[in-house]
């Protein structure tokens, strides 16, 4: 017996090790933004890349969480592409303190903006103002992208929103550094300057609402760049920029300065005491977790590489099984933790539940667990490996609609921060419950093993297959097995292909895909952070009972 659990554990662990390996090759690539010669030609001007800038300014020996790498994936491939989103995005500590930096990747289109670029900026700016951290701007970019302008420029969550949030950011006091260290043009000028201070590289940076060649065509004037709006323009002649830098490096040492200035706000006050590291290795996860996402693993043992010691306290450990909801320490932080488990369970009336389904008493569970963490200021991580609530008859005559209902009531209404890692399966109404992006999570992150999506893909295409063989019956057409074999493979290819981790991350669903070892450091980082901003109270609204 122990021989097979053995094999088990090895299959799974060379298919997550896989897994892993294919994530940080594709990494590889999108570091590289748009390319080894465009680096060459950034350096051969004497500036930094985005991701030198960004390596230089954070403190040494501290880590950085990037988020969305895999923005703008297999996106915009008629253009060439989008690694990143064109920009860098990421929590990082400079002089002692979390900030979020946001960095423009001038190797990527000139660091213009495509449309999942500003969709990721709006979001750089909701968890500084979630979280009250400040936000470094290192500003590099030719503006909008001009031939998807329709799409970046006019809406509500478009490029105009980012100025929009500056003031509000602003009005919080929550402190904004911008770096002009290339090109700012047209209403891309507009962030820096709404910001507190901004500061500007001489001979690379340049500020202004239209560049010489618009400023000819318009009104017939002839000015060079440096004239127009230059670093020595913009700080001795119009005032518009606070501090002007001879290049990069001191730039950036002088933001160091201004950050470690600051002063200190109130915070919300999460209980911490000195971390414990897990007496399980973070890596045996790899070996936990099944290669086969229908296959059942106690989820207590994932919970034992990630928390402080290795111990939790089950929170009704005999009702409702098939959620777990305990309180722990995550690297000193205290935790409630809400996990999919994923063993089929037998309750005490005989009843057979299968594990990562939602039934109506881990509903209850799970609901009256989140209010508790509430009253008691502790911040939420949810884990997600959920195929959905629980159908049948017996399941809507005990009133799942309601029960489901309950949970995504103490969900949406939680206040404390929520942190949310989609480990396996995130489907339907369970993506939801389990704090899934609609909900408002400090922080989203997948494993590479994540799969986002209403149903699985065999099941959608089963049901999308009956649908369009009974469309063609209709019509008098009796379609052959191999017609519907066909048909079956084409649809689930496609929908597995969109259940994906990289198709999510890269219309930024989640902020990143994260090693699953890595996952206690996210989840610290992640409180450590929305510990800088003071919770509300905490009112669940209606709930039917």
């Amino acid at each position: 017996m122990s021989k097979k659990i053995d094999i088990e554990q090895s299959k799974n662990e060379d298919a997550l090790k896989l897994t892993i390996s294919k994530m940080n090759r594709m990494l590889e690539k999108v570091f590289l933004g748009g390319g080894q010669k465009r680096i060459d030609k950034l350096h051969a001007k004497g500036k930094m890349t985005a991701r030198e800038r960004v390596a230089y300014l954070i403190d040494k020996d501290t880590p950085f969480l990037e988020l969305g790498a895999f923005a703008g994936h297999e996106m915009y491939e008629e253009y060439g592409g989008c690694p990143a989103g064109g920009v860098i995005v990421g929590i990082g500590n400079v002089s002692g303190r979390q900030c979020i930096i946001v960095a423009n990747d001038a190797t990527v289109k000139a660091g213009a903006w495509f449309p999942i670029t500003g969709k990721k900026n709006l979001r750089a700016q909701e968890i500084a103002l979630e979280n009250r951290l400040p936000i470094i701007y290192l500003v590099d970019s030719a503006g909008v992208f001009l031939p998807m302008q329709d799409e970046i420029f006019p809406d509500k969550e478009h490029f105009g929103r980012i100025f929009r949030n500056n003031a509000v950011l602003s009005s919080k006091g929550i402190p904004q550094i911008s770096a002009i260290m290339g090109s700012c043009v047209a209403g891309g000028a507009y962030l820096p300057i709404m910001s507190d201070e901004s500061l500007i590289v001489e001979g690379t940076g340049s500020i202004f609402l239209a560049g010489p060649y618009l400023v000819k065509a318009a009104i017939g004037e002839n000015v060079d760049k440096e004239t127009l709006g230059g670093a020595t323009t913009q700080t001795e002649i119009s005032g518009v920029v606070d501090y002007k830098l001879p290049d990069d490096p001191t730039c950036l040492d002088t933001i160091k300065d201004l950050i470690g200035k600051m002063g200190r706000f109130e915070n919300a006050g999460f209980n911490r005491i000195k971390p414990k590291p897990p007496l399980v290795p973070a890596e045996n996860i790899y070996s936990i977790f099944p290669e086969n996402p229908t296959k059942p693993y106690d989820s207590r043992e994932i919970l034992k590489c990630i928390v402080d010691d290795s111990e939790f306290t089950e929170y009704k450990k005999g009702y409702g099984k098939t959620i777990l909801c305990v309180y722990a320490r995550i690297d000193g932080w205290s935790v409630g933790i809400v996990i999919n488990h994923r063993q089929v369970v037998k309750t005490t009336s005989g009843e057979m539940q299968f594990g990562g389904v939602i039934y109506s008493d881990s509903a209850d569970k799970a609901t009256r667990f989140i209010m508790n963490c509430n009253q008691k200021k502790i911040p939420l991580v949810f884990m997600h490996d959920v195929t959905g609530f629980m159908v049948g008859k017996r399941s809507e005559h005990g009133g799942i609609i309601k029960d489901g209902a309950k949970l995504v009531n103490a969900v949406s209404n939680s206040t404390v921060p929520k942190i949310t890692i989609v480990m396996g399966n995130s489907y339907g109404a369970g993506n939801y419950a389990m704090c899934g992006k609609a909900y408002d999570p400090r922080l989203i992150v997948a494993w590479p093993t994540a799969k986002i999506a209403v149903m699985g893909g065999s099941q959608a295409a089963k049901v999308l297959t009956q649908i369009q063989v009974s469309s063609l019956k209709a019509k008098g057409e009796e379609p052959d097995p191999e017609t519907e074999t066909a048909l079956f493979n084409k649809i689930k290819d496609r929908y597995d292909r969109q259940t994906s981790p990289y198709y999510a991350a890269a219309r930024l669903w989640v902020d990143a895909i994260i090693d699953p070892a890595h996952t206690r450091q996210v989840i610290s980082m992640g409180i450590e952070a929305a510990n800088n901003a003071p919770v509300e109270k905490f009112n669940v609204g209606v709930i039917q009972t």
